[in-house]
């Protein structure tokens, strides 16, 4: 990865939460479909592929990606439980933020570096 000795690994931690981010929005649009199987991303999993030597996130991420199974199943064949994917997606959010925030702080200080403050 060439960001890595900038950013270490939360450029790849930023990634793998913004595409867990979008499977769970997803999953959340997709609530009422029937037969819709709900999917989230395993993030250590995930990161621990892209973080492996000759890892790609793409590749990483796809491995990663798993149905969820549901605690009660539906007639119409939907695995999405909406509390637990809104729980995961307002987790994940908070995580992506912070995470967000660090690199954030990591860029304000560089910029600075470079200004000679």
């Amino acid at each position: 990865m060439a960001n890595e000795g900038l950013f270490g690994i939360h450029g790849t931690a930023l990634a793998v939460r913004s595409q867990r981010m979008g499977q769970l929005a997803s999953n959340i649009a997709n609530a009422s479909t029937p037969g819709y199987q709900a999917k989230d991303i395993d993030f250590q999993a995930a990161l621990r592929g892209a973080e492996a030597p000759g890892g790609r996130t793409d590749m990483a991420i796809g491995a990663a990606t798993k149905y969820r199974v549901p605690t009660q199943a539906s007639i119409d064949g939907n695995t999405v439980e909406l509390s637990t994917e809104q729980t995961a997606f307002a987790e994940n959010a908070v995580a992506y933020q912070t995470t967000l925030s660090f690199l954030n702080g990591r860029i304000n200080t560089i910029t600075r570096a470079l200004k000679g403050e």
